[in-house]
């Protein structure tokens, strides 16, 4: 009597097809946050990521229907998916060490482009072949599922449902549950682990490959113990928290004099604290020059609004100079409101909502002294928050002699870079705008008002007395204003604008990293051409 082939039972295969469709989604979805901390999460690298996914998947497809229809060996579709789900399990372990070698060759090699093309070919590298064998399940299950005409598109229907059920499971189930608990690299073992039991399950009740079986899960042990942790700054050894949240890979780290935390991008500095309450050096020492064109004055009890908190160091110092403000911050992660109550010193009077920055100016109805817009992270700029229509939102909340402020990141001369389109936009709303380029960085910081006088009288105005229990940190700030005031420039309005329906921020921005990236490394690809790596490695 012939033994019931586990195939026989079409929940099986059913299973297998919901399964493989959730694993796709949540590779893709891991696969976005394990690139973010080296090449942002913007658009392009979204783009990029979608775009090598569905050309693994269409090459599975096609060589999964004619491998099926010339040898349809199950055996053959679920030693596929082992292997598949092995390499997954490997990716939290090599990955990141692939991206940063790639990365690291490219910057030497190439001249334009390198954030697309080294996203792109971290993304051909590590994702595409486990993607191609899961390309080939769904016209492999086909084969095994259809066992007459009558009921065949039934039978496809079903396996297209049961595809697309997972896919959107796999979709919703990273991005709310496993990444902000266990991380990215947890959640690629996860998915990992459930398509390898799918293809352990098969062969153990064909009672065939028992070997493969046990190498496999092997394998996968093996890269659960070395993968797990999940540290994508493998380089550092004494940071004090590395996770993720909803939103964003999160960094904080700690030095004798500050505390710093890093979002997406690991080398940059999105919010940090001085621990002998001095100024930073950075741009939200800048940025409260805003205040005093607003006219406030240290006694006035001054409304001010903060769209992008962060950890509150532009709320901390403003207080400390300013302490009769009132502060509301908008903040959309809420892990890093969270990192900022455990690391940073937060100030208790200071209201932080968690939402986007233009939702919260649709739904608020009160009127500010002070905007200060601080959304944008190197290329990742939120389109909605650059555009003509949402600066209008933000005049529509300043007061009579309101200043906004806008903190502009990669600064470049080149013409029709972003800055220019930003400045561009903001001009079109705000008929007095002026510009500080930040010293040794490469941050400006944008004022924008409709008072006539805000920066004549902020120019003209004797500099004001700041009292401070931080002597040194009072002195500071008094020598930034003149400063500011020495370098401070009107701005005249061109005709780069952004708009709701045209807002090409990631292709803007993508541009000023190239030529940031080719000047600051221009020595080495010298030393590169004329001495090879080993030259490079020397210095």
């Amino acid at each position: 009597m012939n033994r019931k082939s586990i195939l026989d039972n079409k929940y099986y295969l059913y299973l297998t097809e919901f399964f493989s469709g959730m694993a796709v989604m949540a590779v893709e979805l891991g696969a976005s946050r394990l690139l973010a901390p080296y090449f942002s999460s913007s658009q392009i690298v979204w783009t990029i990521i979608i775009g090598t996914i569905m050309i693994a998947m269409a090459l599975g497809n096609v060589w999964g229907g004619r491998s099926a229809d010339k040898d349809p060996n199950p055996d053959k579709l679920y030693r596929r998916m082992i292997i598949a789900s092995i390499w997954i399990a490997a990716i939290p372990v090599v990955g990141k060490y692939i991206i940063v070698g790639i990365s690291g060759l490219l910057v030497l090699t190439i001249s334009h482009s390198f954030l697309v093309i080294a996203a792109f070919l971290a993304c051909m590298i590590i994702f595409v072949f486990p993607l191609f064998l899961l390309g080939t399940v769904t016209p492999s299950l086909v084969k095994y599922t259809v066992r007459s005409l009558e009921d065949s598109g039934k039978t496809v229907g079903t396996l297209g449902a049961s595809n697309t059920i997972g896919s959107i499971i796999g979709t919703f189930l990273p991005t709310f549950v496993t990444i902000p608990a266990v991380g990215t690299s947890v959640t690629f073992l996860i998915f990992s682990a459930i398509l390898l039991l799918l293809g352990i399950v098969y062969f153990i009740s064909e009672r065939r490959r028992i070997r493969l079986c046990i190498i496999s899960v092997i394998l996968f042990i093996i890269c659960s113990i070395l993968g797990h942790s999940g540290n994508f700054a493998f380089w550092e050894n004494d940071l004090t928290y590395e996770g993720e949240s909803v939103y964003n890979y999160l960094q904080v780290k700690e030095t004798p004099e500050s505390v710093i935390l890093s979002t997406n991008v690991l080398f940059g500095v999105q919010s940090v604290t001085q621990k002998d309450r001095s100024l930073t050096g950075m741009y939200y020492d800048y940025a409260m020059a805003g205040l005093q064109m607003a006219g406030l004055s240290q006694s006035d009890a001054g409304d001010v609004l903060v769209l992008g908190m962060g950890t509150g160091t532009f709320a901390r110092q403003s207080k400390q100079y300013y302490p009769n403000l009132n502060i509301t911050g908008v903040e959309i992660d809420k892990k890093i409101t969270t990192l900022a109550n455990q690391y940073f010193d937060t100030q208790d009077d200071a209201t932080t909502y968690e939402y986007d920055g233009r939702a919260f100016l649709q739904v608020n109805s009160e009127k500010y002294d002070v905007i200060l817009v601080d959304a944008y992270q190197d290329i990742t700029i939120p389109f909605q928050m650059s555009s003509v229509e949402f600066f209008r939102l933000v005049r529509a909340h300043l007061k009579d002699n309101g200043v906004m402020i806008v903190n502009m990141n990669m600064h470049t001369d080149a013409q029709g870079n972003i800055n220019e389109y930003l400045s561009d936009t903001i001009a079109t709303v705000f008929p007095y705008v002026s510009t500080v380029d930040v010293a040794g960085s490469t941050n400006r910081e944008l004022f924008a008002t409709t008072n006539a006088n805000a920066f004549t009288d902020f120019l003209q105005a004797k500099i004001p007395v700041i009292s401070s229990n931080n002597t040194s940190a009072q002195a500071g700030l008094r020598m930034l204003y003149a400063d500011i005031r020495n370098r401070l420039i009107s701005y005249e309005k061109g005709n780069y604008i952004l708009t709701d329906d045209k807002a090409p921020v990631e292709l803007l921005g993508m541009r000023v990293i190239d030529a940031l990236i080719q000047d600051e490394l221009s020595y080495y690809k010298n030393v590169f051409r004329t001495e090879g790596l080993k030259g490079v490695l020397s210095q």
